[in-house]
């Protein structure tokens, strides 16, 4: 069973959000993040943006709601690579707060991202799941 649920992930079957909140303005309010990432190997466990070595990476992101200075948005890991959420965002100059490897970690308690949504089929049952929690941050 869970070499199945393993495979999905890596098929793309598995269809995950979250919620992140983000320093800045997020403009527009959706769209995509396409760069592609590779580890960072002198700064483990560190990656980084790498046209010529990186793997293809897409981040779908909507904006959910706009306070001052940060950003609540919802994300949608097309790819699924290592720290891909955190990495991307930063990459485009929001951060997601208190994200001590690609952000400030002073800026939130903690890191301001949640996994909120997995939706896939059950691989004995067939049986559609869903699995949704909304964070209060």
């Amino acid at each position: 069973m869970q070499r199945t649920l393993s495979l999905m992930f890596q098929r793309r079957t598995v269809d995950k959000r979250y919620i992140a909140v983000c320093a800045g303005t997020l403009q527009p309010p959706q769209g995509e993040i396409d760069l592609p990432i590779a580890p960072d190997w002198p700064n483990r466990p560190l990656q980084r943006i790498d046209a010529e070595n990186g793997k293809s990476s897409l981040t779908r992101y909507r904006l959910l709601q706009q306070e001052s200075d940060r950003s609540r948005v919802e994300l949608e890991p097309v790819t699924g690579r290592s720290h891909q959420l955190r990495l991307h965002l930063a990459s485009i100059g929001h951060p997601i707060l208190g994200d001590a490897l690609y952000g400030d970690e002073h800026s939130a308690p903690r890191l301001l991202l949640h996994a909120c949504a997995l939706r896939f089929t059950h691989p004995a049952s067939g049986e559609s799941l869903a699995f949704e929690h909304m964070p209060s941050f």
